[in-house]
């Protein structure tokens, strides 16, 4: 079956990832990851884009976002976002030419299965690259702003993790326990396979349900609902 182009629905979430150039680094100093975020933040209130997760790595950034009726909001974020950021760059260092590695990759989340664990996916990236032992230590992820109540950008809770308790601390909780917890077998690279290549990250029923949205079929791809942990280190 053919592929089809990049697929973008309303008030769903989507897992993007951006990397640089030839794999360079990006984000140097934290100066650099402050003008990120600082951009991150503003234009999110002007097209009105919930952030529900984010992770700069010094290369790659990780997002999980929602964008809302108008799908090309989401677009223009991310061109907002990487246009602004080369500017900086180019202008800082007295260079020209592109920051960035051709187009962000995304990928439409299923919410009930996959929504929280694309969170956990990107809020773990740090660790699993071992940049730090603790999710916590990392500077440069919306955990400290979901844990330790940083506001800098992340101001927008999805259901799903709002849904772990009654409470900020009771969600918290339960969060810090999920992060803890054995990852099932395959998720990862489940996750990891669904944005690299633009597919969707979820089952068939969800595949069934955004064809019906879009008006036509898809690339199906394995199911994947893992069972047992799996172990690795690898950031995309």
């Amino acid at each position: 079956m053919p592929r089809v182009g990049r697929v973008v629905l309303p008030n769903y979430p989507h897992h993007i990832v951006q990397r640089g150039h030839n794999r360079q680094v990006v984000f140097a100093v934290d100066s650099d990851f402050e003008y990120y975020l600082e951009t991150l933040s503003q234009w999110r209130e002007v097209y009105g884009i919930r952030v529900y997760a984010w992770c700069l790595m010094t290369n790659p950034i990780h997002l999980v976002v929602e964008p809302p009726e108008e799908m090309a909001l989401l677009g223009q974020l991310m061109k907002r976002l990487s246009g602004r950021q080369t500017r900086y760059v180019n202008r800082l260092d007295r260079r020209s030419g592109t920051l960035w590695e051709s187009r962000y990759k995304s990928s439409p989340i299923q919410t009930d299965e996959y929504l929280l664990a694309c969170i956990r996916y990107v809020e773990l990236n740090p660790v699993r690259a071992q940049v730090v032992a603790d999710a916590q230590d990392y500077r440069w992820s919306s955990y400290q702003a979901r844990m330790k109540g940083h506001e800098r950008v992340m101001a927008d809770f999805d259901p799903c993790y709002l849904a772990l308790g009654e409470s900020t601390e009771e969600r918290q909780i339960r969060y810090r326990e999920y992060l803890q917890s054995a990852i099932p077998d395959g998720e990862w690279a489940f996750i990891q396979e669904a944005v690299a290549r633009g597919q969707l990250t979820g089952n068939g029923r969800y595949i069934e349900e955004v064809e019906k949205i879009i008006g036509r079929r898809i690339e199906h791809r394995r199911p994947g609902r893992p069972k047992t942990k799996q172990n690795g280190n690898r950031s995309i």
